[in-house]
């Protein structure tokens, strides 16, 4: 037997549709609407920063960098700092910054370089993103949690 998404929901109850509406509808749409944003975004610095064949691909490395750095910023202050509104988190983390990092294209990348001449490069990008983005990620959450410790001191 298929387990349903949500135990808590049985679609063959009519009620229970109309509750997947009322409660996830507004918070798949602004997903849906910071997805496309962060995606724009993202092919404004590709086309900004294009890649030659078998060379580093700056935008996609620079995009989830930035894109992990700003996580960091955000976790801060959603979570220790603001009282958002319940659908901030989902529409600027997953939404505008899920759809602006690529962690697919990313992959697609290291393995189009995965070439006799390009394999150091290939690893050099395969690690060198990972442990900048997770860098990225403490640095934003340190330096925000700083700057609002600062803030909330004066």
């Amino acid at each position: 037997m298929v387990e349903p998404i949500d135990p808590d929901v049985d679609l063959r109850v009519p009620a229970h549709r109309s509750e997947l509406v009322r409660h996830h509808g507004p918070v798949l749409g602004v997903i849906a609407l910071g997805g496309g944003l962060g995606a724009l975004a993202r092919c404004g610095l590709a086309e900004a920063l294009p890649t030659a064949p078998g060379g580093f691909p700056w935008a996609t490395f620079l995009t989830n960098v930035a894109g992990c750095f700003l996580i960091g910023v955000l976790m801060v202050l959603v979570t220790e700092t603001w009282r958002a509104h319940r659908l901030v988190r989902p529409f600027l983390g997953v939404g505008i910054l899920g759809g602006f990092t690529t962690f697919s294209t990313y992959a697609v990348e290291i393995r189009g370089l995965l070439a006799p001449d390009t394999v150091p490069l290939a690893f050099g990008y395969l690690a060198g993103t990972l442990v900048a983005a997770l860098l990225a990620v403490l640095l934003g959450h340190a330096v925000t949690r700083k700057a609002v410790s600062g803030v909330a001191a004066r």
